[in-house]
């Protein structure tokens, strides 16, 4: 039972240095008080294709890595109970 935490403290860490590296690497999208009064059009070929850019699959790769984040947590909380 040892290995297997320090294994997922090992897989914890290298998870969390990740969403550090990959949140740093965003651009921050603030449009402000503005852009939610205006608004943007979302049918043109950027808001369509979104996915495909840089910042959409940093988006992607963040929401994933957040997730296993999250399930290591509890990995981890119910490893050291036992």
């Amino acid at each position: 039972m040892q290995i297997v935490k320090y294994v997922l403290i090992a897989l914890y860490i290298l998870n969390c240095l990740a969403v550090i590296i990959i949140t740093m690497m965003q651009n921050k999208d603030d449009s402000g008080a503005s852009g939610t009064i205006v608004g943007s059009s979302t049918n043109n070929f950027y808001e369509k294709n979104k996915g495909r850019t840089r910042e959409g699959k940093l988006k992607k790769w963040t929401i994933i890595l957040g997730v296993i984040f999250i399930i290591l947590t509890i990995a981890l909380g119910i490893v050291f109970v036992i």
